[in-house]
């Protein structure tokens, strides 16, 4: 299969200005991010230089969850308007009635969805980081900056969103209605975030073995759902405007 990344560029581009035009998509890049941050980061400045170890653990855990809740979260909200939304703007059918291939639309939809996405989780966990650098207890700065919570964050993120963006896009490409997809899009990025939560809170201990492990599959899982959404993806119904 002969991808071209200039019509996926094109589609990757449009998406962005089309961002830009969106009430709603500028709002979900900036209140789930703010909310994201502000709790934990409030959760670890409070926390008292007496706690025992066991609560520290149980706090800095629950913070760090937040921090993934954002490349769980943004981008299920974000693929699930992709295809839907166009469809109601009326703008979907001049679109698949061009040359271009189901993957590249796909492609540049999910990179449009996946970058910003990226930059803003990457954003926030800085300046979270820096935050407790400077001014959270000690103990509590020093625990967040342990190997094995960096990894989780810096290794989970674009895999999470991965898999967000490719179950919102197979909702919005079945669905006749935005706010239908996005809440079934919100329900469908929280199951890899169990496991994660497990590694967050110690229960499952986070080694870079383990980390790895999980993360392969992972990222074998968001692989095979790009084929499979690309196999589903009936340009002729959306054309048409039915459902199946």
């Amino acid at each position: 299969m002969s991808l071209s990344w200039r019509r996926i560029g094109a589609i990757f581009s449009k998406e962005l200005r089309d961002y830009r035009r969106n009430r709603f998509v500028i709002l979900t890049m900036v209140f789930f991010p703010l909310l994201f941050v502000i709790l934990p980061t409030i959760q670890i400045l409070l926390i008292n230089a007496s706690a025992s170890s066991a609560k520290l653990d149980a706090h800095i855990g629950l913070s760090l969850l937040y921090m993934l809740m954002i490349p769980a979260m943004v981008p299920s909200v974000l693929a699930a308007y992709s295809v839907v939304g166009e469809r109601e703007q009326g703008t979907l059918e001049p679109i698949l009635t061009t040359p271009i291939s189901r993957e590249e639309f796909l492609i540049g939809k999910a990179l449009a969805v996946l970058v910003p996405t990226l930059g803003i989780a990457y954003v926030v966990f800085g300046i979270f980081l820096g935050v407790s650098a400077l001014f959270a207890e000690p103990g509590a700065a020093s625990a967040i900056f342990k190997d094995s919570h960096l990894l989780v964050q810096f290794l989970f993120t674009p895999l999470l969103a991965g898999w967000s963006i490719w179950a919102g896009i197979a909702i919005s490409a079945r669905s006749l209605d935005v706010r239908a997809a996005q809440q079934l899009g919100v329900l469908a990025s929280l199951p890899p975030l169990g496991i994660v939560a497990l590694m967050s809170f110690n229960v499952i201990v986070p080694t870079l073995g383990l980390a790895l492990g999980l993360a392969a599959a992972l990222l074998l899982v968001d692989v095979l759902g790009w084929r499979a959404v690309a196999a589903i993806f009936d340009r002729e119904r959306l054309v048409a405007g039915k459902q199946t």
